[in-house]
């Protein structure tokens, strides 16, 4: 019997680490008795409550995925808690933790990769009806008939019996919306859900977005590269960097307070619908490193501006600077108040 905790929290990640080991060669193996393991995330800690966006924005690389899988039992933990409304996923069965993917769904980022390309849209989405609601047979058409119309692909029935290389890219994207609403779920993943629109139609996929989620009472966990994207549709935001989380707080006091290096190098990349203006803040120098081998200290200090010789040795926590605004940076605050 799972032990089930009634709050307004409804995803909770407690000091959750994932680290892939590396595939060595044979004569590797044979000769290297060490283990290397790819630290994916390391160390994170998120609390996302009912009817919240939270985000989760960084480089490619830095862990928004992985920390998205974990969250919703798609991947084991290395360490840590991972909590959906007071259930520990750890500890679950594998037929418990089937019964609740009901409650937990997700919109890829790519349609044309995730949907089936033999098979039908109608089909595609009402599978999920079949798996999770098998006692309503009758009326899975006109739920999936439904659902089309409240994504925005109408008239339904046109769409039915088309298979995804017959529509675009956009409305692909909405069939992927509506298979993941069609179990009535509690949390929506959402990787990096309009990278693939073109840019026309990412304003209107993020409003769609928006709409359901007060039509279904939902919560995301919203993974993007694009901090300009988290504007429009997150209440919070948590910044990743080398699978650990740089700064944390609400959309709004980050794009008005950022307080650390890397927020405000992400920041400064988001374009401006201005030819006049330049940029005149510095831009990290280098790639994000070798996961396998992260920097000591702080892992940001070889690529950050104001970086000093304990940054390389210490490793920062995230602390509260201001009201709700944690930050993993020693000397943000300094920087600051300059």
């Amino acid at each position: 019997m799972v032990k089930v905790m009634k709050n307004d929290t409804l995803l909770k990640l407690q000091n959750i680490k994932k680290y892939f080991p590396v595939q060595k060669s044979l004569i590797d193996q044979l000769f290297v008795n060490e283990i290397d393991y790819v630290r994916a995330v390391d160390d994170v800690s998120i609390t996302i409550e009912r009817g919240e966006v939270f985000g989760l924005a960084g480089e490619s690389g830095s862990g928004k995925t992985t920390i998205g899988r974990l969250a919703i039992g798609l991947e084991d933990l290395t360490e840590g808690k991972a909590y959906f409304d007071g259930m520990d996923l750890g500890s679950l069965s594998e037929e418990e933790l089937r019964k609740l993917r009901r409650r937990m769904q997700v919109i890829f980022q790519d349609p044309m990769a995730s949907l089936n390309p033999r098979m039908s849209l109608g089909d595609a989405v009402v599978q999920g009806l079949k798996i999770h609601f098998p006692e309503r047979a009758d009326e899975h058409r006109d739920m999936v008939l439904s659902m089309f119309e409240k994504v925005g692909l109408t008239p339904p029935l046109f769409y039915l019996n088309k298979y995804p290389h017959q529509i675009s890219g956009g409305q692909r994207q909405r069939v992927v919306i509506a298979r993941a609403l069609i179990t009535l779920p509690d949390l929506i993943l959402a990787d990096e859900p309009v990278a693939m629109a073109d840019v026309s139609v990412r304003a209107v996929l993020l409003e769609l977005m928006a709409q359901l989620k007060e039509e279904f009472n939902l919560t995301y966990l919203f993974i993007t590269h694009d901090l300009a994207t988290a504007k429009y549709i997150c209440d919070r935001i948590g910044v990743l960097y080398l699978g650990k989380l740089a700064e944390v707080s609400t959309i709004k006091e980050i794009y008005q307070h950022p307080m650390h290096p890397y927020t405000k190098a992400l920041l400064a990349a988001v374009p401006v619908p201005n030819p006049k203006k330049r940029r005149t803040e510095p831009m990290p120098e280098g790639e994000i490193p070798d996961p396998i081998n992260p920097p000591s200290g702080c892992r940001f200090h070889p690529r950050c501006p104001i970086a000093r010789p304990d940054c390389s040795v210490i490793e920062p926590q995230l602390r509260e600077l201001r009201k709700g605004h944690f930050v993993a940076c020693r000397y943000a605050e300094f920087e600051e108040n300059r």
